[in-house]
C-alpha cells in the first residue's frame, strides 16, 4: 500500500466507468490522496465530453499528479494529452485497446468511436513518464499492438502475462502490482 505518497492519484476509468470489483475502484479506495474522473451522465461514447471531464478534475488538483487509467481510459489521457498541457509526474497506462482490432459484439463498432471523436489516436509522445502495461491475451488489443502504442507515446512497457484485460472478468478486483508501478512513477 502506498503510505507516503507524493502526487494525487487521478483514476481514469474506461468505458464501463467505475464497477465496484474492479482493481481501479479498490485502488482508490486505499489511497490517501484520490481522485477519479466521475461518469458521465450522458453523452457517454463522446471523447470530448471525456477529455473535458479529465481536465475539469485536473483543475481541482494543486500539485503533482499521476494519472491511473484502465482500458479506452488509456485513449481518453492519450487524447488529453494532445488537446492540454499540464505537468504530469506520470501515468499508469493498464490494458489500452486496440482501435484497429476487431471487437466482441457487446462492445462499441469502428464507426461509433470514429463518430464519437476517438479516432485518428494520438501517437505522439506523451509529455510525461508513463508505464503502459500489456497482457499476453487480452481480447481488446495483442501484446504487438500494445508494444507499438508504447513505443510510440515513449512509454515504458511492463509485459504482465496473461491477464486478460486486466478487469473483473478477467480475475482482477485487486491488483496489488499497481501500487509498486505507481510508487515507480511517484519518485
Amino acid at each position: 500500500m502506498i503510505d507516503n505518497n507524493n502526487a494525487t492519484i487521478l483514476i481514469v476509468p474506461g468505458l464501463r466507468e467505475h464497477v465496484p470489483e474492479h482493481w481501479q475502484t479498490l485502488l482508490a479506495e486505499q489511497l490517501p490522496k484520490v481522485r477519479s474522473v466521475p461518469p458521465l451522465e450522458q453523452d457517454k461514447l463522446s471523447l470530448p465530453a471525456r477529455v473535458e471531464a479529465i481536465q475539469r478534475e485536473l483543475e481541482q488538483i494543486d500539485g503533482p499528479v499521476i494519472l491511473v487509467a484502465h482500458s479506452a481510459g488509456v485513449l481518453m489521457v492519450a487524447h488529453w494529452a494532445a488537446r492540454y498541457s499540464r505537468p504530469i509526474k506520470g501515468a499508469l497506462l493498464a490494458t489500452p485497446p486496440d482501435l484497429d482490432a476487431t471487437w466482441p459484439e457487446n462492445y462499441p463498432s469502428p464507426e461509433c468511436l470514429q463518430a464519437n471523436g476517438w479516432t485518428p489516436l494520438p501517437r505522439q509522445p506523451l509529455p510525461f513518464p508513463s508505464l503502459v502495461c500489456a497482457s499476453d491475451d487480452d481480447h481488446l488489443a495483442s501484446l504487438d499492438a500494445v508494444r507499438s502504442l508504447a513505443n510510440d507515446w515513449d512509454s515504458g512497457l511492463v509485459e504482465l502475462g496473461k491477464v486478460g484485460h486486466l478487469n473483473p472478468a478477467s480475475g482482477y478486483g485487486e491488483w496489488p502490482f499497481a501500487h509498486e508501478l505507481i510508487q515507480l512513477l511517484d519518485r
